[in-house]
């Protein structure tokens, strides 16, 4: 099974740090420890193999230890970072959960048992595999969430191979795909994982500064509010190696502030999704936003624009959405491309594209325009319905400082004016003065 050849590794190197969470040590020995304590308490309770177990968890000792040590009883795991109680018993509902696990730091973890009805096909679909698994769950941004089912033996196939050694800042969530991809790739080569008391700029930089992390996961949107504080010169970064991004598409002006601003760091644009997983990936260049994709067990193909992928790690299914495969077995991912030989460019999802008057608008395009802008914070592109055009382009603006609307609507039509084709310039320019991303630092675009 997935976890035996982690746990096999963790002997190798019991003395080597695994964890660095509240200025505390955990290393692979003492986790090795914790994921028995664990797995003799949730045999115990009476946990099966193929049930559903909700785990409260985060990147602490308690957290990982209850995630292996749920891998190795073969349950099926759907992992929650910081749900509200209403989002978490809907989702517990929709996965059949038989068991709600709640962890807490260092301490033992909670069990709850719960009455589960008849597991839905996905889940049922590893129970006869015999093989552990993942539910993860999209954002539900725009309509109910979707449940995800991974056989957990198959997507951990590609962290087999030994590769780098790398201190990396626990960055992206628990429960998001992203997230668990940093952390079995930092576990599976016996490398340092540490954690971050927040995701805000100031406590990402200082742990960063303190620990000499030395790779970055995150995302476009906070590198560019890294940028803005102008981190950079307060905190001392000079440890990172590498910044990754992804979950967005990446300004290609603000990649090359980065670049500017960190000039020793490579820069790697990231691709994946909760269906199949992070790809492996390659930048052009540090400062280029063409990158190639693959992996072992991994196809690419662009049909229409659209980018589409074959791979041994995709999800047996949807809990509660319509199969998103070809006959064939690809996955069609939304995502709208440009492709140059074997480098590809993602322009945005194909569901984000803005139709004014039969032309096309990729929101990241103009995003990328504004965000140029003197006092601009952060911004948010959208379509709206127009009688006249179909639909037409509007930009949700948070800004630095406080700015008469009026006067603000004016300089970004005329800064985006040479900048963007006319139809692509806003017609409609919305002020506010919150934040315009989710908690995965991902911009929001639905209609406020």
């Amino acid at each position: 099974m997935a976890e035996h050849f982690l746990l096999a590794r963790f002997a190798e190197a019991p003395q080597r740090v695994a964890l660095r969470w509240q200025g505390r040590d955990l290393t692979y020995g003492q986790l090795l420890e914790r994921i028995a304590a664990s797995e003799t308490i949730f045999r115990s309770a009476g946990i099966r193999p193929g049930e559903v177990v909700a785990l409260v968890a985060d990147y602490h000792p308690a957290g990982l230890a209850a995630l292996l040590a749920l891998m190795r009883l073969g349950a099926v795991i759907a992992p929650f970072s910081e749900p509200s109680p209403e989002r978490r018993e809907q989702l517990m509902t929709l996965t059949a959960a038989a068991w709600l696990v709640e962890t807490e730091l260092d301490l033992e973890p909670r069990l709850t048992a719960r009455p589960a009805p008849p597991p839905p096909p996905p889940i049922q679909t590893l129970r006869e595999r015999q093989h552990p698994g993942l539910v993860l769950f999209t954002s539900g941004a725009t309509g109910a969430p979707k449940g995800i089912v991974h056989d957990l033996d198959r997507l951990l196939e590609k962290f087999l191979p030994r590769r780098h050694d790398y201190s990396t800042v626990a960055f992206l969530l628990f429960d998001h795909i992203g997230g668990l991809d940093t952390m079995f790739y930092c576990l599976s080569n016996l490398s340092r994982l540490i954690a971050v008391p927040s995701r805000s700029v100031d406590d990402v930089c200082r742990v960063i500064a303190a620990e000499r992390a030395e790779v970055l996961p995150t995302s476009p949107t906070f590198l560019n509010l890294l940028l803005l504080a102008e981190a950079h010169r307060h905190y001392d970064l000079s440890s990172l190696r590498i910044i990754t991004y992804g979950a967005e598409v990446m300004p290609p002006e603000l990649l090359r502030r980065c670049a500017a601003a960190f000039p020793n760091v490579e820069f790697i644009q990231k691709y994946g999704a909760s269906e199949f997983g992070a790809l492996r990936s390659r930048s052009r260049e540090r400062d280029s936003v063409w990158v190639k994709l693959g992996g072992e067990g991994v196809e690419i193909r662009v049909v229409n624009g659209e980018l589409q992928i074959r791979a041994r790690s995709a999800m047996v299914g949807y809990l509660n959405a319509p199969n998103p495969f070809t006959e064939d077995g690809w996955f069609r991912t939304g995502d709208q491309v440009e492709v140059q030989g074997e480098w590809i460019r993602i322009l945005g999802r194909k569901s984000d594209v803005i139709n004014v008057g039969g032309d096309k608008v990729f929101p990241a395009e103009v995003e990328s325009v504004i965000l140029q802008m003197e006092g601009v914070r952060e911004v948010s592109v959208r379509g709206e319905p127009s009688a006249l055009l179909g639909q037409q382009v509007v930009a949700t603006v948070s800004l630095m400082r406080p700015e008469p609307v009026t006067a603000f609507r004016a300089r970004l039509v005329e800064f985006c004016r040479g900048k963007l084709e006319d139809f692509k310039i806003p017609q409609k320019i919305i002020v506010v003065d919150g934040p315009l991303h989710d908690s995965r630092f991902k911009v929001v675009r639905r209609a406020s």
